[in-house]
């Protein structure tokens, strides 16, 4: 199962893949540049780990509270890519990330405790 964090609701925007026992990350600054090639910036990451997005099980993205354009952009990337290659969209918010231990997300995940498909955005 692969499974992608998308965050770009602080102050970098952070991809996380988790595949089986290996992850891979990468950190932009959250500048609007960034959020302008958001997409590019996330299929680039892609192809340096090797992963194929039709492979990708499940995508969860981070709903705010926090910078409100980053959240708009990566809801509606992670949203098209949900759609389009059938991926499984859970949604977290950003007080359940402490210290940018993105494995407390993981965690609740594994546990159901996130909502499918239901993204709720906080500015």
């Amino acid at each position: 199962m692969i499974t992608l964090i998308i965050d770009a609701a602080q102050d970098k925007v952070f991809f996380k893949i988790i595949n089986d026992n290996k992850s891979y990350t990468n950190e932009f600054s959250n500048s609007r540049e960034n959020f302008d090639k958001f997409t590019g910036l996330l299929f680039n990451f892609f192809k340096k780990n090797n992963i194929n997005v039709n492979k990708i099980n499940n995508i969860l993205i981070n709903q705010g509270p926090g910078k409100s354009s980053s959240i708009r952009t990566s809801i509606a990337v992670a949203k098209a890519l949900s759609v389009t290659s059938k991926l499984n969209l859970y949604g977290f918010k950003s007080n359940q990330i402490k210290n940018k231990n993105y494995n407390e997300i993981f965690e609740l995940f594994d546990k159901g405790k996130l909502k499918k498909n239901l993204i709720k955005v906080s500015y």
